[in-house]
């Protein structure tokens, strides 16, 4: 089985093997050190490529799961939807936007994971439990602050 694809550039073209490339016409000996680095650095890029896609489909689907199962979140998605546009309009400063979008953005990374942890409790025993309340309340006291703690900042922001 051979492993070398030929990819070509214009008249150049390149010899991709397992280990190495080289340019197809060029000196059939040429430095081994440069080879192994071009071909490390062509697998971390493909590396890099292959984890940024699993992550964005890992990120979309949780995305989606949360928003089929979790009222609070369709909420906070839609509250989103209008707060995000007025943060732009009605204040000036890169920052105070940042602030405004970022307090929003921060009451959804809560929201996650505290339907996370619920997911978590709820896949372990659906029988009532005092420990597994009290996980269920914490997270959703994180909720409750990081939405007061948004209020804040926008009241502290635009006033």
């Amino acid at each position: 089985m051979d492993l070398t694809e030929r990819f070509y550039f214009g008249s150049s073209g390149f010899k991709l093997s397992s280990l190495f490339i080289t340019q197809v016409g060029c000196d059939p000996h040429p430095d081994p050190a440069s080879q192994i680095v071009r071909s490390g650095l062509l697998q971390i890029l493909a590396f890099f490529r292959r984890r940024i896609v699993n992550t964005l489909g890992y990120t979309l689907a949780g995305l989606r799961f949360a928003w089929r199962s979790e009222e609070a979140f369709r909420i906070e998605v839609v509250l989103g939807v209008v707060l995000v546009p007025l943060a732009l309009w009605l204040e000036p400063s890169g920052v105070g936007r940042a602030l405004l979008i970022g307090s929003w953005g921060w009451v959804m990374v809560v929201e996650l994971l505290n339907t996370a942890l619920e997911k978590t409790v709820d896949r372990l025993s659906l029988e009532r439990h005092p420990l597994s309340k009290s996980i269920k309340d914490l997270g959703s006291a994180a909720v409750g602050l990081s939405l007061v703690l948004a209020l804040l900042v926008w009241v502290l922001v635009l006033f």
